[in-house]
């Protein structure tokens, strides 16, 4: 079990109000004293205080400061204990850095972004790193000698920090973190809130693994809504999620953008021509032994480059507390479930290949990527008319795919499911029919020619003709039959 305190600490009066103020670490240099939020600096066995800390904004984190845990580093288990938090808001969404501290009086941090956490420590970076700007998003760079892949390059700002911290850039003032990915699941983050830049390494870790103890009572956690009026129509708009950065009018369908906030300037963009979701928001499905609620939804078009013909496929965010966030894809050629992947797969040099984590996956569709349809809450400033542009790889072990906007390159991996596998998780037996897909048609065991048959005989056909068509000099299109991405989405970033 993690010790409550370390060998060694140090505590003197806060200069705010003289409540007592405590330095585990020898590496912090702030703290946040818990009664009045001064923002102390410590200059030897002297506290200056800098100003008052903004408060903390309640993101629904299962953590709070000196839940302890244990983690195996070096070879090594070693235990550790929250004692400092910092919260960021960058372009994409807001995250949280965690200020860990071990026996020896080292300290790591856990970066909690909407449900996905990643444990880094500092590292040298071996040489003098350049400029935020030089580090284009989905260029490869080597530090250390190691290749990482650039995955995404935005402006963040502090919003509130509490307890003690071993770094404390300027509230408010905006600066450069830029994350790389490797094709082994490693993650280095480069802040540029200080000078030199900072830089830490680490992976991607579950609740679980951690064995935290100390955390939240959840029994006891009392949940408070946020509501507002519409902008546009004046209905009454509940958010759920603490950390929801758009959502959508449950009366007029306007999307509703909270960058500011609730009780900020609200943003809203009307929308038509809906397209109701099969699975009803709110909805509860068992998939994978997690329990997953429905929180968004959203229907997206897709074109090949030099095709003029479209196909379209729907993707159902899911939400769970431990968990974070996966998505629930809807496309013609079958249901799939995928969730963003912490590493970069590394690409080929012709791009047609992808490997990830020992598997190789083959290049299937290429394609740009437009929302035309949401519903629901969202943890990034989703709205209609985004673009991205997909690739998407397939293998016998499961399904990769890769967004890229200007700002980030997003990579997500998981594997199909049969539509019955989706109607019973979500105990919609009278809508077996709605949701059946191409992927369900089973060859038939009996005389005759069963569905699968059918379908195995209509696809040579389709080939047949199309290599008389190619045959007789016509251009034709690409030739992607099934319509519809079995795993591209927007994720609003993925900072630790």
């Amino acid at each position: 079990m993690a010790t409550q305190s370390p060998q060694r600490s140090y505590r003197a009066p806060c200069p705010g109000c003289g409540a007592p103020v405590e330095f585990r670490s020898a590496q912090s240099t702030h703290a946040v004293c818990a009664y009045c939020q001064s923002t102390v600096v410590r200059s030897g066995d002297v506290l200056q205080r800098m100003g008052k800390m903004a408060e903390l904004f309640d993101d629904h984190s299962p953590l709070q400061l000196m839940a302890s845990g244990r983690i195996a580093l070096d070879g090594k288990d070693k235990p550790f204990t929250l004692i400092g938090r910092l919260q960021y808001k960058g372009e994409t969404g807001t995250w949280t850095e965690w200020n860990a501290i071990f026996d020896d009086g080292s300290t790591a941090t856990l970066g909690e972004d909407n449900g996905a956490y990643v444990f880094t420590r500092s590292v040298d970076a071996g040489r003098e790193l350049p400029e935020a700007a030089r580090f284009r998003v989905g260029i490869t760079t080597a530090i250390n000698g190691k290749p990482y892949s650039v995955a995404s390059n935005v402006q963040a700002a502090l919003m509130s920090a509490q307890g003690e911290l071993p770094k404390l850039p300027p509230l408010g003032q905006p600066f450069a973190v830029v994350e790389l990915r490797s094709e082994d699941g490693e993650v280095l983050s480069i802040d540029y809130g200080s000078t030199p830049a900072h830089v830490e390494r680490g992976r991607a870790v579950q609740l679980e693994e951690l064995q935290l103890k100390g955390l939240k009572d959840e029994s006891t956690k009392e949940e408070k809504g946020r509501q507002f009026n519409c902008p546009h129509c004046g209905a009454p708009v509940q958010v759920k999620l603490e950390n929801t950065q758009s959502l959508t009018c449950p009366s007029c369908s306007s999307i509703i953008t909270l960058d500011a906030g609730v009780g900020g300037e609200l943003r809203h963009a009307l929308q038509h021509e809906p397209v109701q979701p099969l699975i009803a928001l709110g909805s509860l499905g068992q998939l994978e032994g997690v329990e997953w609620q429905v929180v968004g939804f959203q229907h997206r078009v897709g074109q090949e480059p030099g095709d003029d013909e479209q196909f379209g496929w729907s993707e159902y965010l899911l939400y769970h507390q431990k968990r974070g966030f996966s998505f629930l894809v809807d496309a013609e050629d079958g249901w799939s479930l995928v969730r963003p992947a912490t590493g970069a797969p590394k690409l080929s040099g012709t791009g047609k290949t992808a490997t990830y984590l020992g598997g190789k996956y083959t290049l299937q569709y290429s394609y740009n990527a437009e929302t035309t349809y949401v519903l629901g809450e969202f943890y990034w400033p989703v709205e209609r008319g985004q673009k991205t542009f997909n690739s998407d790889f397939s293998s016998a072990k499961g399904l990769l795919s890769m967004e890229q906007t200007p700002q980030e390159v997003t990579w997500s991996y998981g594997s199909k499911l049969s539509s019955g596998t989706v109607a019973a998780a979500f105990k919609l037996d009278d809508k077996k029919d709605l949701l059946e897909r191409q992927d369900a048609a089973p060859l038939s065991g009996g005389s005759g020619l069963g569905c699968g048959t059918l379908i195995v005989i209509a696809i040579i056909l389709i080939i047949l003709l199309l290599l008389m068509s190619n045959c007789s000099g016509s251009s034709g299109s690409s030739g992607r039959s099934s319509g519809g991405s079995f795993g591209g989405f927007s994720s609003g970033g993925g900072h630790k």
